[in-house]
C-alpha cells in the first residue's frame, strides 16, 4: 500500500484524551506504518485540563507544565496539525482548517483540507453562560491556557493595584466571587487562597488576608459539588470553612455587573473579581456541522460505542459527546477518567474497523473522585471499581488522596511522554523543590 492509501485517522482535539488516543494509535499503528495519524488543535501546546486552576492561581507555572504538540507528534508517531475545524464535509470524508493568523492580522498558514477514513471529534466542552446578563463582559473564564494565563494577570494587577492605592480598599475591590462549586471552582478558590498568601508574604503588605480580601463560592444547588456524593461535599465545605472561603448554596445568579452578582431575590454579592464556572457546554461549531445530531448543549450525541448516530465514519468522546449509559437516559459524565477510559476503547474499536471486527459499546466505569483544596488538603471517594470489585465507596483525606490526585497526572504524563522520561522530571522536581518559587509572580 503506498504512503497516500494508508487509513487515515483524524483526531480533532488535543486534551487529555484526544492527546492519548493518538499517542496510543501512533504507537501502535503509526510507528509500523499501517496507518496515518494525525491530531488538529487550534494551539500548539499541550496542558492537562485539570491544572488550569493552578495557573490561573499562579500557584503552576504555565510555561513548566505545556508539551510540545509538534515534539509529541514526534515521539509518538504521528502528525500534529496546528489550526481550528471548521467544517467538514461527509461526502467527501474531508475536513477543513481555518488559516492561521497572528497577532498583527497575518496569515502564516492557509486554510487547508485533509481527507479522513475514521474521524475523531474530542474537543472538550467550555463554560456555559446560560445566557445570563453580564457574564460575557464582567466575568473571567479558565476554559484554557489563554483564559488563565490572563485570569492571572489581572489577578496580580488588581492585588498591586490595591497595596500602593492611597485610598481605602473598596467594598469587594479583592473579593474573588466564583460562580460554580462544581470541582474547578472548588479547587480554584483553595489555590485563590494559597495565592493571595503568598503575594503578601512576598511584599503586598499593606493588605491583610483576614481584612481586605475575601473569597466567596457562589452555587445555585443546595450544596457544592452537586454532581458528587454529599458526604465529599460535606467533607470539602469544612476543609474551605477552615480556610475562611465563603461559600454560598442555593443562590441563582441573574446578572453581573462591574461590582459583582445579582442573586435571585434581589441579594448582591460585591466582588470585583469574579470567575464564572458554573456548568458546560460543547463549543458552538459542533451544532454547524450538517448532518450530526447534537443536543441543547452543543454535544455530538454518540452511540454507545461512540460512533455518531448519523455517521458510522465519525466518532466522538469526551466531554463534547452525548454519550448514553444505562437504560435510563443518563448520559456519561463530563469527567477526565470517562474520557480516558473511551480512549482507550477507541484504540481497540479503531484497530478492529481497519480489520473488519466489530466494535464494542463503552460502559463507564466510575473509580471515584478526588478534589485537591491545594496545599491544605485533599479529600476524595474511592469506588470498589478502583480494586477491581463492587463494593461500598471509601472516603480518603490527606496524604493519601493527595497521593492518588497527584499519580493520575503522572498516568497521563506516562501515555504521552513514556515512563523513563517522566521517573527523570519526576526526580528532578524532587531534587529542586525547596529551590522553586512557590508562585509565579509575573
Amino acid at each position: 500500500m503506498s504512503e497516500n492509501n494508508k487509513f487515515k485517522i483524524i483526531v480533532v482535539g488535543g486534551g487529555a484524551g484526544g492527546l492519548e488516543l493518538a499517542a496510543k494509535l501512533g504507537n501502535k499503528l503509526g510507528k509500523k506504518k499501517t496507518a496515518e495519524i494525525t491530531l488538529v488543535d487550534a494551539v500548539p501546546t499541550h496542558i492537562w485540563k485539570p491544572l488550569l486552576h493552578e495557573v490561573a492561581a499562579g500557584t503552576l507555572n504555565s510555561y513548566k507544565d505545556e508539551l510540545s504538540y509538534m515534539a509529541l507528534a514526534h515521539q509518538n508517531h504521528f502528525t500534529f496539525r496546528l489550526g481550528s475545524m471548521t467544517g467538514v464535509n461527509r461526502n467527501k470524508k474531508e475536513i477543513t482548517i481555518a488559516a492561521s493568523i497572528d497577532e498583527d492580522g497575518i496569515q502564516f498558514i492557509p486554510e487547508r483540507k485533509f481527507n479522513y477514513d475514521i474521524l475523531v471529534i474530542a474537543v472538550g466542552s467550555q463554560t456555559n453562560d446560560f445566557g445570563i446578563l453580564g457574564i460575557k463582559e464582567h466575568c473571567m473564564f479558565i476554559d484554557t491556557r489563554h483564559e488563565a494565563d490572563v485570569f492571572h494577570q489581572n489577578l496580580l494587577r488588581s492585588v498591586t493595584r490595591a497595596n500602593t492605592q492611597n485610598e481605602p480598599i473598596r467594598e469587594g475591590q479583592l473579593t474573588a466571587a466564583i460562580a460554580g462549586a462544581g470541582a474547578t471552582g472548588v479547587e480554584l478558590s483553595a489555590e485563590l487562597h494559597t495565592a493571595f498568601e503568598h503575594l503578601i508574604e512576598f511584599g503586598m503588605k499593606n493588605l491583610s488576608l483576614d481584612e481586605d480580601i475575601k473569597i466567596t463560592i457562589l452555587e445555585a444547588a443546595d450544596r457544592i459539588l452537586p454532581a458528587l456524593p454529599p458526604r465529599l461535599s460535606e467533607m470539602t465545605a469544612k476543609a474551605l470553612q477552615n480556610i475562611d472561603v465563603n461559600v454560598i448554596t442555593g443562590q441563582r445568579i441573574t446578572e453581573a455587573t462591574k461590582e459583582g452578582f445579582n442573586t435571585e431575590g434581589g441579594g448582591f454579592i460585591p466582588a470585583e473579581i469574579k470567575v464564572w464556572a458554573a456548568g458546560i457546554k460543547a463549543p458552538d461549531f459542533l451544532a454547524e456541522i450538517e448532518g450530526l445530531e447534537v443536543n441543547k448543549i452543543n454535544q455530538l450525541v454518540v452511540k454507545k460505542n461512540l460512533q455518531t448516530t448519523n455517521d458510522e465514519s465519525i466518532f466522538a468522546f469526551g466531554d463534547c459527546a452525548a454519550c448514553p449509559m444505562g437504560d435510563e437516559g443518563q448520559l456519561v459524565p463530563p469527567r477526565a477518567q470517562a474520557a480516558h477510559q473511551q480512549a482507550e476503547l477507541l484504540v481497540k474499536s479503531i484497530i478492529n474497523i481497519m480489520n473488519n471486527k466489530p466494535i464494542r459499546d463503552y460502559k463507564y466505569v466510575d473509580y471515584g473522585s478526588l478534589i485537591n483544596l491545594s496545599r491544605y488538603t485533599t479529600v476524595g471517594n474511592m469506588m470498589g471499581n478502583l480494586l477491581g470489585k463492587r463494593a461500598a465507596s471509601m472516603m480518603i483525606e490527606g496524604l493519601l488522596a493527595r497521593f492518588i490526585y497527584q499519580s493520575l497526572y503522572k498516568m497521563h504524563q506516562i501515555t504521552v511522554l513514556g515512563f523513563i522520561q517522566v521517573f527523570l522530571f519526576t526526580v528532578a522536581d524532587i531534587l529542586t523543590l525547596k529551590h522553586k518559587p512557590r508562585m509565579k509572580l509575573h
